[in-house]
């Protein structure tokens, strides 16, 4: 597997099979994805997704993956001499409303036994490919952050920014709730739901900037279901919703995806009842844990998930650095 890319480097790490060999990790970065590295990036992700129960990348990361010629995109390959598969990858997105950009990165699990040199290769590589298109803030995410992630961070200037809590709970709830919702309509309630949501979430770094079209690339996504898309309604106008979202691997569960109620229809409880409605419906579809991200510093939303038997299971971190504007 080999590429022609825009940029290249070859980086030597760690000591090889061969007293005294070094093994050579070539970094290519690439601003589209050929069908073949396609493949390729979505066999590594399974087999990373696998061995960790959970996906490197994070839902806005996974939609710029689909898209993969969007000019807010960079692939960075990791390939190994004598190797015909990917042995990491890193991504490089750029939201459209602030112009900021997010660094993801995963390495194969049987390749991480230089695991640190490996992820410094695709951030360095992945800076400079912004530093190249303009530069500007950027986060990069980890998952189950540690003290070496932190170090690791630190050698590129990086200081720990946003904590991201997945909190978990089994399924069925023991609580009740007689809210009366329906189902999302699609092709009729895309816009009072973006209004709604971004009015709810202005105050959030991405959620407070979904659009159409977000809407509609969901949609299409093969997870999609719209009888787990829960909206409430008061007086006719919608109040609140919480949208579900199943995942079958690499663990089979449900996630409260996006959960927000009206900013008008605030102190009634509604998110409480809603969050209650949408376990119950992952729990009629045989789902036996529940799932949502939650930022550690909404102090609120945690202390409703933990009242409800939600428990963190992970933490991911966001890094921020600035890097100079051109």
């Amino acid at each position: 597997m080999r590429a022609s890319p825009p940029h290249r480097r070859r980086i030597a790490r760690g000591a090889g099979v061969l007293p005294g060999t070094l093994i050579v990790m070539d970094v290519t970065v690439l601003p589209t994805l050929t069908t073949e590295y396609r493949v390729a990036v979505q066999t590594l992700l399974d087999r990373a997704a696998a061995a960790d129960g959970h996906y490197a990348l994070s839902d806005d990361a996974w939609m710029a993956f689909v898209d993969g010629t969007a000019t807010d995109f960079a692939a960075v390959l990791g390939l190994e001499t004598n190797h015909d598969h990917l042995i990491a990858y890193g991504q490089v997105t750029r939201a459209l409303g602030d112009g900021s950009w997010t660094i993801h990165t995963v390495l194969d699990p049987h390749h991480r036994f230089g695991a640190i040199d490996d992820a410094c290769s695709l951030i360095a590589a992945a800076l400079d490919h912004i530093d190249a298109h303009g530069g500007g803030d950027v986060q990069y995410w980890v998952s189950h952050p540690s003290a070496a992630h932190d170090e690791m961070a630190a050698r590129f200037g990086f200081t720990r920014g946003r904590d991201l809590l997945q909190m978990c709970v089994d399924l069925p709830l023991e609580e009740r709730t007689d809210l009366v919702t329906r189902a999302f309509r699609v092709g009729v309630d895309e816009a009072s739901w973006v209004e709604v949501n971004n009015r709810a979430f202005a105050w959030h770094p991405e959620q407070g900037g979904w659009t159409l079209d977000a809407v509609h690339r969901r949609e299409e996504e093969s997870w999609f279901d719209a009888s787990g898309f829960l909206v409430h309604e008061i007086d006719g106008s919608l109040a609140g919703f919480c949208w579900t979202k199943v995942h079958r691997d690499p663990v089979p569960m449900g996630e409260i995806y996006v959960i927000a109620v009206d900013p008008d229809y605030a102190g009634r409880g509604l998110g409480r009842a809603l969050t209650v409605a949408g376990l119950a419906s992952l729990g009629a579809k045989g789902l036996t844990t529940g799932m949502l991200f939650v930022d550690a510093d909404n102090v609120g939303a945690v202390r409703l998930y933990d009242k409800l038997g939600f428990r963190v299971n992970h933490v991911n971190r966001a890094y921020r650095t600035s890097r100079p504007r051109a």
